[in-house]
């Protein structure tokens, strides 16, 4: 008798992660597919306690009830329009923004409300593609993270880093209680194991993949501006 084929593995991903690698691995390993499946960040918890994804390339910070193996930073960067002034600075702090319009909402910018000198135009909500669209057209300037404003890159826009902005932790997060012997196998693949260190008994998860406390974005040290913000400014260029 054919024996029935292993339900897929369903890695989720956020918006700017690239999973591509570590599913190619996973390929070389396994049996069972991986399957992957693109979230947004508000996302990523939904879908792990509906079981929609059995792990998540999320960005933190997430609740206690998570097992988190931290990957990369992402730092934080602006887009501009591809005239703007910010182009001709290789970095920029958040004060050299202030007097400019943030076109996604400023919590998303933690800092933002601190240096901003302006009042905020009434934006509809909307993603990140469509806010990159409405500053191509002109208006504002978006803070993101940097894998995000790669996905969304166009050439009516420049990007340069933030360096006083949030920087987003990303990390692979599953449920505690949904901890098994797939799970941390994909460990093994995100760090790096081979298959045959992988093969062992499955390593204590409170060791491996120490759950972190929720905590507020980090931010880089302060750092000189790399132009002031008058000097920065074209002439006759208005408030966005």
């Amino acid at each position: 008798m054919t024996p029935a084929p292993l339900p897929p593995y369903r890695l989720g991903f956020v918006e700017g992660a690239t999973p591509d690698k570590w599913a190619r691995r996973w390929r070389e390993r396994r049996q069972e597919p991986i399957e992957l499946v693109p979230l947004l960040p508000e996302e990523q918890l939904e879908a792990l306690d509906s079981g929609r994804v059995d792990a998540c390339i999320a960005r933190l910070p997430v609740p206690e009830r998570c097992h988190v193996v931290r990957l990369y930073d992402d730092p934080a960067v602006v887009v501009a329009p591809a005239d703007h002034l910010v182009a001709a600075a290789d970095e920029v702090s958040l004060a050299d923004l202030a007097e400019e319009q943030l076109v996604l909402p400023p919590d998303t910018v933690p800092g933002w409300t601190e240096v901003s000198t302006v009042e905020r135009l009434p934006f509809p909500a909307m993603g990140v593609r469509e806010a990159v669209e409405v500053v191509a057209s002109g208006t504002g300037v978006v803070v993101v993270p940097a894998s995000v404003a790669r996905l969304h890159a166009r050439k009516d826009t420049v990007v340069r880093p933030v360096v006083d902005g949030p920087v987003s932790e990303v990390a692979l997060v599953w449920l505690r209680e949904h901890d098994d012997e797939r799970s941390q196998e994909l460990v093994g693949v995100v760090r790096g194991r081979t298959a045959r260190s992988s093969r062992g008994a499955a390593p204590d998860p409170a060791r491996s993949a120490a759950p972190r406390s929720a905590a507020p974005p980090r931010r880089r040290g302060d750092a000189r501006p790399a132009a002031g913000r008058g000097a920065q400014r074209r002439p006759g260029r208005g408030r966005r």
